[in-house]
């Protein structure tokens, strides 16, 4: 199967992304790639409820959080997950400009969850001249947010250089695993999110 060969939609198989053994052998390793991600995480978290009660005489995490806008942010970034659901649909089904469509959304929604964070990070700043290097517990706040923020950087130009390489060539069964694992690497940003909201913001407000 070369990256060229459009996929006739009578020969679509059941899973396209595991439709090949190279593609099997993507999952395999985007596993192994996963589970190094979640021990990086989980040294983060770890670091964070250490460090949240070193504030060096600054604000602590009752005085800064707010979750209005967290909350909001948490909506659209569990609403692009569930488009990112809806343009693999439509990929098993062959449907390549729906699945187009809704990665789409799902990139807008990631960059609007980006905007707010950069918002939120820039009203510590400059209304509790909350940093990087205020405290611990800015160093340690900071480094995982921002790096969890990267992270759907990382992720969104993923989705949209694959969107921008295979606009011409269609769906195959070269690219549909790429598209796949992509959508899967969305989701665990959105699980890391989750549990980013609880542990940082909500245990940090009550």
């Amino acid at each position: 199967m070369s990256e060229h060969d459009v996929l006739n939609p009578k020969e679509m198989p059941l899973n396209p992304e595991k439709g090949t053994l190279e593609g099997r052998n993507k999952f395999v390793g985007f596993w192994f790639f996963l589970g190094g991600e979640t021990v990086l995480f989980a040294s983060l978290f770890g670091t964070y409820l250490a460090l949240n009660d070193s504030v060096n005489g600054g604000k602590t995490s009752e005085e800064l959080f707010g979750l209005e806008l967290v909350f909001i942010m948490t909506m659209i970034l569990l609403t692009s997950s569930l488009t990112s659901v809806y343009a693999m649909y439509h990929m098993k089904n062959n449907a390549f400009k729906k699945m187009q469509i809704w990665l789409g959304i799902t990139v807008v929604l990631g960059f609007s969850f980006l905007g707010l964070e950069i918002y939120e990070f820039t009203h510590y700043i400059h209304e509790y001249e909350f940093t990087l290097r205020s405290s611990a517990f800015g160093s340690a706040f900071y480094t995982l947010v921002g790096f969890h923020g990267g992270h759907v950087l990382f992720g969104l130009l993923w989705i949209v250089s694959l969107m921008i390489r295979n606009a011409k060539r269609g769906l195959n069964l070269y690219n549909a695993p790429k598209f796949y694992i992509a959508s899967l690497y969305w989701h665990f940003i959105d699980v890391v999110w989750v549990f980013i909201f609880t542990v940082v913001y909500l245990m940090g407000v009550l």
